[in-house]
């Protein structure tokens, strides 16, 4: 059956209730609920099923690019033959994003090229299906944009963005030494959302190093005292992945 098959009538209302892509669906439940002679009241709950369930894979894809999440980057794509070590049980522990839940924070540290980012998308994109608002950057953008934003006084505006979202991820944190309205910033944000919303930060350096990145150590030992205290450590080692990664001329072209 095609959507031919369905009475004008019926398409209308359908656009009127702002249904309409149930017509993607419907003509095959029709078909089945003959098939199976179901009752009135299953096939109705079947094809609104398949529309909460629509909505629900849209909101979903609507979070994911909002948080600015890397597509690419989940859980089940996860490289099992990479060279890296990773507590396992404190990963499957983080992606049932119970931190989420009491507003802990997330630090995952190692060197570069063992997916840190990885992981850290990974679990924003859990989030995003459990439908919480994500927010994932890099450290060093998202201080740029407030420091652009005071130009149009519109730094109050980017700073609420920064606070409203049920996890925020900043990535490459702690990587470069940070100016006086910088460290301010990071301050702000770190103080703000302590048991308030959480974190995912990844870094090249340990927590014990990121004092000296900042230029106020008060207000850095006060941000990140807050911080650590309530936040999982995530350790990953091993070797880069990247170097996997690297374009290479097949045998087949050499011969």
């Amino acid at each position: 059956m095609t959507t031919d098959a369905i009475s004008p009538d019926l398409k209308t209302t359908l656009r009127r209730l702002k249904l309409s892509r149930m017509l993607d669906t419907l003509p095959e439940r029709l078909v089945l609920a003959r098939q199976q002679k179901m009752p009135h009241q299953d096939l109705l709950l079947l094809v609104l099923s398949d529309e909460v369930s629509r909505r629900e894979s849209l909101a979903v894809t609507l979070r994911v690019q909002r948080a600015r999440l890397d597509p690419a980057m989940h859980l089940d794509a996860w490289d099992a033959t990479a060279k890296v070590t990773v507590d396992r049980a404190l990963l499957n522990e983080l992606a049932s994003l119970r931190f989420l839940d009491t507003h802990a924070h997330v630090a995952i540290v190692g060197p570069v090229g063992v997916g840190k980012t990885f992981l850290a998308h990974a679990l924003g994109h859990i989030a995003c299906r459990r439908g919480a608002s994500v927010l994932a950057l890099r450290t060093d953008h998202m201080l740029k944009t407030l420091k652009h934003a005071r130009l149009d006084n519109s730094a109050e505006a980017e700073l609420r963005k920064l606070l409203a979202v049920d996890l925020l991820v900043l990535d490459d944190f702690a990587i470069d030494v940070l100016d006086p309205l910088e460290s301010r910033d990071l301050y702000e944000i770190l103080t703000e959302r302590h048991r308030a919303g959480s974190i995912i930060v990844t870094s090249n350096r340990g927590p014990d190093e990121w004092l000296a990145t900042f230029a106020d150590p008060v207000r850095a030992q006060s941000a990140i005292d807050r911080f650590t205290s309530n936040a999982y450590d995530l350790v990953i080692e091993g070797e880069s992945y990247r170097g996997r990664l690297k374009p290479r001329l097949s045998a087949e072209a050499r011969r």
